[in-house]
């Protein structure tokens, strides 16, 4: 048998060795990554916007929050976290991610869920004013974020509900990717868009200081608590901010690159 049968022999054992690694391997490891059935059941319970998807939206929901789950640490500090709560988190962190297929939260490793509110100290049963309910770190707690685990899970309780603390939380940390948590999120917002947003995000926290908006009034606060304030009322209750702010709602669609109309 001459070299060159030899190699052309040993060429075809590697693809097909090749080939059987594929179809074996990568079939099983696609299998033990599909969505858990009870863990559908709980986004579709507890999920008004992964709810209304279509099926083809609902597995790459699916698919994203697996693959934040997979890189993000979700420990529970002086509680319990179980499966709804990391489903919270995740769907919390997908929700205004989802009209960037392919993005990640690079400034993201790990979320704390707390058993209550606490305060800048991270204190929960001692010090003042105990009344934070998330926050985004920084300093020495950079690339976490605190959450407040009942207020997460009340924000998805009542599906409609104007308040989401996760949405919130999430927001902040998308604006907080160009450098500066500012309300002007210059990683999401085509360049076009940003004179408009900033004009209007100016004129919306003036009538909540003059008492002539219905968004909430933490929203006047500063202009990075004016984005991430009206992106929960985006995401929650899309119907009811196009019908009363519509200018907001489509530049709003616009950065998030997503139809909520």
């Amino acid at each position: 048998m001459t070299y060159y049968k030899l190699l052309a022999i040993a060429f075809f054992l590697i693809l097909l060795i090749t080939c059987w690694w594929w179809l074996f391997f990568k079939k099983k490891r696609t299998d033990s990554t599909a969505f858990p059935m009870p863990w559908r059941s709980i986004l579709s319970k507890k999920v008004a916007f992964y709810m209304e998807l279509s099926a083809p939206e609902k597995v790459r929901f699916e698919e994203s929050v697996l693959q934040f789950l997979d890189k993000i640490l979700i420990t529970g500090v002086d509680t319990d976290v179980n499966d709804t709560d990391k489903l919270l988190v995740a769907a919390s962190a997908v929700i205004p991610l989802f009209g960037f297929p392919g993005w990640r939260y690079r400034n993201l490793r790990e979320v704390l869920l707390y058993d209550g509110p606490f305060n800048q100290d991270y204190e929960t049963e001692q010090g003042k004013a105990r009344n934070i309910l998330g926050m985004v770190g920084s300093g020495s707690m950079n690339h976490m974020m605190i959450l407040s685990k009942p207020a997460l899970n009340q924000g998805f309780e009542q599906q409609r509900a104007s308040h989401n603390v996760g949405i919130h939380e999430f927001v902040h940390l998308l604006d907080k990717a160009d450098g500066a948590t500012d309300g002007r999120p210059e990683a999401l917002i085509q360049q076009p868009f940003l004179t408009p947003w900033v004009k209007l995000m100016h004129r919306e926290i003036a009538a909540i200081k003059a008492g002539r908006s219905d968004i909430n009034v933490y929203g006047n606060t500063n202009e990075a608590e004016f984005f991430s304030v009206v992106s929960e009322y985006f995401f929650q209750q899309p119907e009811r901010l196009e019908k009363k702010h519509p200018a907001l709602f489509d530049l709003l669609e616009k950065i998030f690159r997503q139809d909520l109309a």
